[in-house]
């Protein structure tokens, strides 16, 4: 353990053995890629499987200088259902950079890594970027409605984009990730959607709605994620640092109601209408456990 090291000095300890993680276990999944083009069954199955249980041997390291740098208490509910064998949706509200972390930290090995969809322009990301499309990352381009007006001959190109990515995962059990409310809370974010919820931003129904139109049959159920923080939103370097102390996560397996699948969320009305009322419904709840997590995991100066 390094938490007798100041702060900082655990910070450019975990940062550098982050980027080492990262340099090595990339440039042995660049090398596999290599063979993903070979033409052959048995080949591209081989690769498939040493690339994901590479992307989980990146997570453990990582979990591997959380534990290092800090004693963090886990206090965790609702995971004993989950099955590696099984493919599901994931979802969870989103209050920093470090949820994700969280999330890999406590579902590495309980199911299959998580993939989450990613905006076209972050291919290029250096490194990151290249191993993102490598393990087979969906990468998402979506249009603004006034860019649809202009060009209809793209209206549903991006739901089309979705269906061929996740058609890639029918063969072998996935775990696909979505953030409902589509970016970090604030309370500057929060005032100005002038959300009615007291520790969450409105949440988009769309991405969820593309994932079960593209996949559902395949889905085993929705992981329904509630994280909180009773030190406060932590930043990356607090991560880095180990000033992560308490973490609180909280995950409800919901079974996909059969008539949200394979609907098309922009064409029929009454689907999104429906829909968008079931994901409010489970924003409500989650809004009412985290006011408990709250109460009974209080503000910790």
């Amino acid at each position: 353990m390094l938490d007798s090291l100041p702060a900082a000095v655990r910070g450019v300890i975990a940062s550098l053995l982050l980027a080492l993680n990262t340099l090595l276990l990339c440039s042995f999944l660049f090398f596999v890629a290599i063979f993903k083009v070979l033409p052959f069954a048995i080949t591209q199955r081989f690769t498939r499987w040493l690339m994901s249980h590479t992307h989980e041997a990146w997570i453990s390291n990582n979990k591997a200088w959380m534990n290092l740098v800090c004693r963090t208490r886990w206090h965790l509910s609702g995971l004993e259902g989950l099955d590696y064998q099984h493919s599901y949706l994931i979802t969870s509200n989103h209050q920093s950079w470090v949820d994700i972390m969280v999330l890999q930290y406590v579902l590495n090995r309980r199911i299959q890594p998580l993939k989450f969809f990613l905006k076209q322009e972050l291919i290029w990301v250096p490194v990151i970027g290249l191993a993102w499309w490598t393990l087979g990352f969906p990468f998402m381009k979506r249009y603004s409605k006034a860019y649809l007006e202009k060009h209809p001959e793209k209206k549903g190109k991006d739901l089309e984009t979705t269906r061929k990515t996740c058609a890639k995962f029918r063969n072998s059990p996935v775990g696909i990730f979505n953030f409902v409310e589509g970016t970090r809370f604030t309370e500057g974010k929060h005032a100005q959607q002038k959300s009615p919820f007291k520790y969450l931003l409105k949440p988009k129904a769309g991405g969820i709605a593309f994932v079960l139109d593209a996949m559902g049959e395949q889905l085993e159920s929705i992981v329904n994620v509630t994280i909180h923080y009773p030190g406060g939103r932590p930043g990356y370097w607090d991560l880095l640092c180990g000033n992560v102390n308490d973490v609180v996560v909280h995950f409800q397996e919901l079974k996909i109601p059969p008539q949200f699948i394979g609907k098309n969320y922009d064409q029929d009305g009454e689907y999104r209408l429906q829909f968008q009322g079931w994901i409010n419904q489970l924003w409500l709840d989650k809004d009412a456990l985290l006011g408990q997590m709250h109460r009974e995991y209080p503000a910790k100066v």
